[in-house]
């Protein structure tokens, strides 16, 4: 006999309101400094994705400049 555990909600599939999904993953390391003020952010991933896109699109510019 099994045991029905756990929340049907769970199995219902991901949407998201994003331009485009969040689908792939990134893992890197940080200092321990780093991860500490991280970690008083609302949203830690939120905050790190706003980040890193803003830096991508410095990048981006500065290379259209050059």
């Amino acid at each position: 006999m099994t045991k029905n555990k756990g929340n049907p909600e769970n199995l219902r599939p991901f949407t998201t309101d994003r331009e485009e999904s969040l689908t792939e993953r990134l893992n890197l390391r940080v200092t321990k400094t780093m991860k500490e003020k991280l970690s008083t952010k609302d949203d830690p991933p939120e905050f790190c994705r706003r980040a890193i896109q803003k830096a991508l699109d410095e990048d981006e510019q500065s290379n259209l400049d050059s």
